[in-house]
């Protein structure tokens, strides 16, 4: 097959504080920045990304691509209308510049809010179809929390979802994609079932090393293989985005439409027999500290990870409020590490004092959030760094950070690891890169709310998630959603 290849994502919080431009996707967040053609491949080969995993099974088989436009950028409010309709542009113009396409295979969130559409995925594959015909197979990856829609549904093949949360499967799931695009060259079309689930699911709760969420992704292969599926796949959705469609959902393909809805039907019993399961509970800031400290202090060998996950940059916040610090200050937590602080201004401040000054900084809440203030003090400035290194853990692996000036600060002991562009902290290298052993700290704090279990859970005493300002609660019946389809609970319920 001659097979066009592209990548477009991003992970919309309609309640965070920034929106991502275009010049959001030029820095990638993460992930590499936007490049076109020929570079495309060189940029996301070797790393953990669902495209580099296509890419290497259709070249193993001897397939032939025609590199689009890859684009990528950190979770943040909706993308805007210029850089959507930008992107979006360039790779139609280059599927139409394409000659003797047999298949086309894209990479995408599906989460993604526009400032003009609130199915940023269902507009980008309705044009994609329009272009291309009825008739050309069209298989995309999607991120395991996409808000599938009933129109992504009908204008691609199929639709191949992540399996792990942290996603360690990524390029796995590229590979999954190529084998069912193989399928489908071979005999398209197939049969779809699609269901969504009438409840929002805690992010902190849909991890899948831990139940209810381990049990039902582990359930998927057998059930592909009960009722003789070509794919399942099950997305817990992503919560914090007001549109019609936001909340979990699950897609099937098999040559019957008899055995698609069958296992639909199973599948979406399972879920729903586990609501209760899905209510996620945590700590306040404080009393998070407290049970940290209690357990360093019984003589833990290892650290206790707390989890700051109301302002993950993974899931929307600009990774720059200052509960959680503040509580490890005011307890005086000896040894502790936070990161990443987001804080650009701090940062190249630090620079120009350098290592071992003193200075008094406004750190964090640089993003303007109601209610959010900075932590005024005196830092001294332990480390600094130029943010360029590579990832080694199983969830950013391979991915090559440019995350601008860098600085390990510290006061009353506690120490932040500040950053300047945006990123959730889920590779030790974040900290490694200031100078950090975390296996060496009593107690890290992480900008993330599940990704850091792929690299840091290992490692863990105990990992405890924490409640401290940040535009991703925990508990969705705290934000106003006015566009949520009628029916959908906020929140799962509990049993009786």
């Amino acid at each position: 097959m001659k097979i066009a290849v592209g990548g477009f994502q991003h992970e919309t919080n309609t309640f965070a504080p920034t929106k991502a431009d275009y010049e959001a996707f030029v820095a990638g967040g993460g992930w590499p920045g936007i490049s076109r053609g020929e570079e495309m491949l060189a940029a996301t080969s070797g790393i953990n990304l669902p495209i580099a995993g296509f890419t290497e099974a259709a070249r193993a088989a001897g397939h032939q691509l025609v590199p689009l436009t890859w684009a990528a950028a950190s979770p943040s409010a909706e993308v805007t209308e210029e850089a959507f309709e930008r992107i979006c542009g360039q790779i139609l113009e280059d599927l139409a510049a394409a000659r003797g396409i047999d298949a086309v295979y894209l990479d995408l969130h599906g989460a993604m809010v526009t400032e003009h559409h609130e199915d940023g995925e269902g507009e980008f594959l309705r044009r994609v179809r329009a272009l291309v015909g009825a008739d050309m197979p069209l298989v995309a990856s999607l991120d395991l929390h996409a808000n599938v829609t009933p129109e992504m549904v009908a204008h691609s093949d199929a639709l191949v979802i992540y399996r792990t949360y942290p996603h360690v499967d990524m390029a796995e799931t590229g590979a999954r994609a190529f084998a069912l695009l193989s399928r489908l060259q071979r005999s398209r079309p197939l049969a779809k079932a699609f269901r969504q689930i009438p409840f929002l699911m805690p992010l902190t709760s849909g991890c899948t090393l831990v139940e209810p969420a381990l049990s039902l992704y582990a359930a998927l292969p057998d059930l592909e293989q009960e009722y003789g599926l070509a794919s399942i796949s099950f997305a817990g959705g992503f919560a914090p985005a007001d549109i019609y469609h936001c909340g979990p959902s699950l897609v099937t393909y098999a040559e019957s439409a008899e055995a698609a809805e069958k296992a639909a039907d199973a599948l979406e019993a399972m879920v729903l027999e586990q609501e209760p399961a899905f209510a996620g509970e945590i700590l306040p800031a404080q009393e998070a500290v407290r049970e940290a400290l209690a357990i360093a202090e019984r003589g833990a060998r290892r650290p206790v990870i707390l989890a700051d996950t109301q302002d993950n940059p993974g899931a929307g916040g600009d990774g720059d409020t200052v509960g959680l610090l503040q509580a490890l200050v005011e307890q005086r937590a000896e040894r502790a590490v936070l990161g990443l602080l987001i804080d650009p201004e701090c940062a190249a401040r630090a620079h120009q004092a350098g290592e071992g000054a003193t200075l008094r900084l406004e750190l964090g809440a640089k993003s303007g959030q109601v209610g959010h203030v900075p932590l005024v003090a005196d830092y001294k400035v332990v480390r600094l760094g130029d943010g360029a290194f590579t990832c080694t853990g199983p969830f950013y692996e391979g991915a090559r950070m440019r995350l601008g000036p860098m600085a390990l600060l510290e006061l009353n002991g506690v120490q932040v690891a500040v950053a300047s562009k945006k990123v959730q902290a889920a590779d030790m290298e974040m900290f490694r890169h200031l100078g950090v052993e975390p296996t060496e700290r009593p107690i890290v704090a992480v900008k993330s709310t599940v990704h850091f279990r792929a690299h840091f859970q290992p490692i863990a005493e105990r990992i405890i998630v924490a409640s401290a300002p940040g535009p991703n609660p925990v508990d969705y019946s705290k934000l106003t959603y006015n566009r949520l389809r009628p029916g959908v609970r906020r929140r799962p319920q509990k049993a009786a």
